[in-house]
């Protein structure tokens, strides 16, 4: 999957799927499962690093994990999120980290939060060769001015946001938790593909993480998330197995032991 194959599927009656990855094995599993998109999203500062919101982690750290991705993935488009504030310092100051991100990390884009006031930003980027995946609606790097995870309602800000970026050479966009109305306004407005989480069905796409998929998340699942599996069962399962076989005496036995 390459950046014009993805932009291309918009209008083709193909929906996109989009997962989230932050290591090799994961991404190589996702990618064998035959989504579209892996997002290296910056949500790994909460379901791997444990943090309460996305504005800990580094941009060290997104590139040490888009790496991994990067080498795992073989046919779908990797995008990676610009961690806050790599994005926010100057347009130069944007191109150099997200230029490291593509050099360093195998990975073909890169996605950042806003609309109207991003906009230069994007085209700055997009100037310089670095694709860029937009991201509307709830804006997670928000989370302080917004005064949490809330849907976000104004249609004309929403719509406004929604033009700046495509207009600034945007190649898909993300929309986060909007009114299903307002998604399937937008995405009829629009010659990119609109690739929803919390935005209804109308969307040329869908995008979860993959711990909410795998059922690994914590006790609280927004609305919009579906898991396939019950992992946390799973390994909960396993290890305490191990734990009472090894307790019993009963691992390892004769056939993991060496003579």
């Amino acid at each position: 999957m390459t950046v014009p194959k993805f932009t291309a599927l918009k209008g083709t009656g193909q929906k996109i799927s989009m997962v989230t990855a932050y290591d090799y094995p994961f991404a190589r599993l996702v990618d064998e499962a035959g989504v579209e998109g892996v997002l290296v999203g910056d949500s790994m500062s909460m379901v791997v690093q444990g943090h309460e919101n996305t504005l800990p982690v580094t941009l060290d750290e997104m590139i040490y994990h888009a790496e991994m991705v990067g080498r795992a993935v073989n046919h779908a488009l990797v995008v990676v999120d610009m961690p806050f504030p790599s994005y926010h310092l100057g347009k130069f100051k944007a191109i150099e980290n997200a230029g490291r991100i593509l050099k360093e990390t195998r990975c073909q884009a890169v996605k950042l939060e806003g609309g109207v006031e991003q906009a230069e930003t994007i085209a700055a980027l997009v100037s310089a060769g670095i694709p860029v995946m937009a991201h509307c609606g709830l804006r997670p790097q928000n989370v302080h001015q917004l005064g949490g995870y809330r849907v976000q309602r104004d249609e004309q800000a929403l719509m406004s946001d929604a033009c700046a970026a495509a207009e600034a050479g945007a190649f898909a966009m993300v929309l986060e938790c909007i009114p299903r109305g307002i998604a399937a306004k937008i995405t009829g407005m629009l010659s990119i593909p609109t690739i929803g989480i919390g935005a209804g069905a109308d969307c040329d796409g869908q995008v979860l993480v993959l711990h909410d998929i795998l059922g690994m998340a914590s006790d609280y699942a927004p609305r919009f998330v579906k898991a396939y599996a019950n992992l946390n069962k799973t390994v909960v399962d396993a290890v305490r197995g191990f734990r009472d076989e090894v307790r019993g005496g009963d691992f390892p036995a004769a056939e993991h032991t060496f003579e």
